[in-house]
């Protein structure tokens, strides 16, 4: 079984550049069909299709005027770009300079796939074009903050539906991110209730209004996941697993697991071929 491939972010000739471009026949000749984790977010505004990605364990179509957004740490794969045309664009977390997009990319909820409306087409292109006019300048012609306020007017342009009123929920957004802070320590929704100051009800309340999941099966959720990669790419056993994600034992680990999937984490691992 293969490995998952690290990524690190690795400018070219600007060795200073947060934002990195390619086309997808660029892409193409770089891409092994391996299974991969960047510590970059990798972002790409698909012109033609069809081809496909997967993206944690879910594999997304892509077709004609269709955004990808693949966060730091999210374990991925292009299963099938031979007939994809468009861009890829790679950047580090700080790489947005307004205040909104900089909230869109530090969102543990980031959608890893959507449609581009018609309508808001013709400005995400003129955006994409913009960004790669920019990043294609000889370096001493370059601005440096240039390719950063635009990758923020794409992601603007291109309207990731993480950015909707639905998240912006407040008691929510505290929830995410103390979450996204401790699910490894601890699994209780009573437990952030505490540590927010919410009654238990407002919060659940909250979380529901913003996911359509009550607080429990976010966190459950959450973990599941985490556990997912630790099992598939990390190539942990269940009782380290256990450890690492806060769990007493690894029968405790494996009773939760098999509640939430289905299966026990070996059987789960033993399914899933990486590379």
């Amino acid at each position: 079984m293969t490995m998952i491939r690290q990524m690190t972010y690795q400018p070219g000739e600007r060795r200073a550049a947060a934002v990195e471009t390619m086309t997808f026949h660029r892409l193409r000749e770089l891409n092994d069909g391996g299974t991969q984790r960047a510590d970059f977010h990798v972002l790409a505004v698909v012109d033609a299709g069809p081809g496909s990605v997967t993206v944690d364990f879910l594999r997304h179509p892509l077709r004609e005027r269709s955004a990808v957004w693949i966060p730091p740490a999210a374990v991925h794969r292009w299963d099938d770009i031979a007939g994809v045309e468009g861009h890829v664009v790679l950047f580090v977390p700080t790489a947005p300079v307004t205040h909104a997009t900089r909230e869109l990319v530090a969102s543990p909820d980031l959608v890893a796939h959507w449609s581009v409306s018609d309508a808001d087409w013709p400005f995400v292109d003129a955006a994409r074009n913009h960004l790669l006019l920019e990043a294609s300048a000889p370096p001493g012609d370059l601005s440096m903050q240039l390719p950063e306020i635009l990758l923020s007017a794409l992601i603007a342009r291109l309207r990731p539906p993480h950015g909707g009123a639905r998240s912006a929920h407040p008691v929510f957004r505290l929830f995410r991110s103390n979450v996204e802070a401790h699910f490894r320590q601890h699994h209780d929704a009573g437990y952030y209730a505490r540590a927010l100051g919410y009654a238990p009800r407002t919060l659940s309340r909250a979380v529901q209004q913003a996911t359509g999941r009550t607080a429990k099966a976010y966190i459950v959720d959450r973990i599941v996941l985490e556990a997912k990669r630790l099992l598939a790419h990390d190539r942990l056993t269940p009782a380290a697993c256990a450890d690492r994600l806060g769990f007493p034992d690894a029968s405790n680990f494996s009773v939760f697991f098999r509640n939430a999937t289905g299966k026990r984490p070996g059987a789960w691992q033993a399914t899933v071929t990486v590379g």
